[in-house]
């Protein structure tokens, strides 16, 4: 089961994706959380545009990503988890704790140093928040991205099983956690107890940059209980909260060309 996986495993990915984002769109369709300031016709060419245009730059530039990181770092007998003696089992959870852990203070730093920020604000600026906004990211730091977590996960010597695991996780959450689903509060209280839920997820797209700054996690939602930035509630209630950015809300200016030229501009 496991090398089939690990052979097959591009193909798992990407159905899982597909699937997860044609249920989850559906899903918001029919319940929404907030109400939409901008025509889905409008933003999702443009988000989807960038998710093919992503994907494309890694399978050229980074073929092997974190999988194959994995699967070298087991090949050479390198990395942490390489160097003591575990259960599987259990590596594969303290790797997948370890990972998300990464991760949130990957998006922690993306935020406070200037020039990945210039990167990482086009997520930032969809003036609403869905499924596709899961996947607006400029393709500069996609690729950056990827660099640094095949770098963790060859210093870390994880199992494979547990990068593959983590990886459809990771998109999963992130789909998730943006889709523009309404949760009955008692559930959602429930919910990101463990993991980020959409309505925790809005308040980090909020034009309050308090709130921008706040609710980091993807996955698990402890990270930002730890280190003590989660937000409970937006201020002004989710009705009254602003998503984007205050100085990118023309909607003729986000196009594609736009958002990708948009971290070399003044």
């Amino acid at each position: 089961m496991e090398s089939w996986l690990i052979e097959h495993e591009p193909t798992v990915r990407l159905s899982f994706f597909l699937g997860l984002i044609v249920f989850l769109s559906l899903l918001e369709t029919g319940i929404p959380f907030m109400r939409r300031h901008e025509k889905r016709f409008k933003r999702w060419p443009d988000n989807l545009a960038l998710s093919l245009l992503n994907t494309l730059l890694l399978k050229i530039c980074l073929p092997v990503m974190a999988v194959g990181s994995a699967i070298y770092a087991q090949n050479q007998d390198f990395g942490l988890f390489n160097m003591i003696d575990t259960p599987v089992w259990l590596e594969i959870i303290i790797a997948l704790i370890l990972l998300d852990l990464i991760i949130y203070a990957q998006h922690v730093i993306s935020h406070k140093i200037p020039l990945l920020w210039r990167l990482h604000k086009i997520h930032h600026t969809d003036l609403d928040v869905d499924v596709t906004t899961a996947v607006r990211f400029h393709p500069l730091e996609i690729l950056l991205s990827m660099v640094f977590k095949m770098a963790v996960v060859v210093i870390l010597g994880p199992a494979v099983m547990a990068v593959i695991i983590f990886e459809i996780a990771l998109s999963s959450f992130a789909l998730f956690s943006h889709t523009n689903l309404k949760i009955p509060a008692k559930m959602d209280l429930m919910i990101r107890k463990i993991i980020v839920t959409p309505a925790m997820h809005k308040i980090h797209h909020s034009c309050q940059i308090d709130e921008t700054n706040s609710n980091y996690g993807f996955n698990l939602s402890i990270w930002d209980r730890i280190f003590g930035t989660y937000k409970h509630q937006p201020d002004r209630g989710y009705d009254q909260m602003q998503i984007g950015l205050n100085e990118h809300r023309a909607q003729q200016d986000l196009g594609l060309l736009s958002l990708i030229l948009m971290p070399f501009r003044r």
